[in-house]
């Protein structure tokens, strides 16, 4: 059986623990089992990761099970968070990974974030970070649906999460060269469909 999180803890119970840091709330659950505790960490995440989840698989419904199936996982999983990074970092890490896995399973994809090789010569020439922060939102939005979903997934966790190479190498199981060597690819990837796609 599924735990519920959408439960409503008392007012004073509530407001008392969204005064907490996410550490202590983590460390008040894992000590009281006050489901208050817990219910703020969801309150404070459930509308990025479902949002993140919309992004990646681009349908409500299922969005809406993976969000659900990704807190199960955060709070089956709450005693093994070693904070060793920002539990905000640690979420997005699960919902990426548990996105990007669906991807490959449903894509029958082996290697969603090896299109290329990782030690393949590297050809491509440099693209600004600028480069992608002053294409337009509504524009941007449009270049991210158009390049491969490990190539959009980086993209997101450098410049949206704004997660560092280290912790997005960590979240992948991957290097951190192959990481920043990920990025550089996939901001080319962005930008040659930007020029395609919008021409003014």
């Amino acid at each position: 059986m599924k735990p519920s999180f959408s439960s409503h803890p008392s007012r004073s119970r509530s407001a008392s623990a969204n005064q907490h840091s996410d550490t202590e709330l983590i460390q008040k659950y894992l000590s009281t089992r006050e489901s208050a505790y817990f219910q703020v960490l969801y309150q404070r995440y459930s509308g990025k990761v479902y949002s993140k989840c919309i992004s990646l698989l681009k349908d409500e419904v299922l969005a809406k099970d993976a969000a659900q199936e990704i807190f199960t996982k955060i709070f089956l999983n709450l005693a093994k968070f070693g904070e060793r990074s920002k539990f905000s970092t640690w979420v997005y890490s699960i919902t990426y990974n548990y996105c990007i896995d669906y991807l490959r399973k449903r894509k029958k994809e082996t290697k969603l974030f090896s299109s290329e090789a990782d030690d393949a010569p590297d050809v491509v020439e440099e693209v600004p970070d600028t480069a992608l922060l002053e294409m337009e939102v509504k524009r941007l939005k449009v270049v991210l649906e158009k390049i491969p979903e490990g190539d959009k997934a980086v993209l997101l966790m450098k410049y949206q999460d704004d997660l560092s190479i280290k912790e997005i190498a960590q979240s992948l199981d991957k290097t951190e060269s192959a990481i920043k060597m990920k990025i550089k690819r996939a901001k080319h990837k962005a930008q040659t469909v930007y020029r395609t796609i919008f021409t003014d």
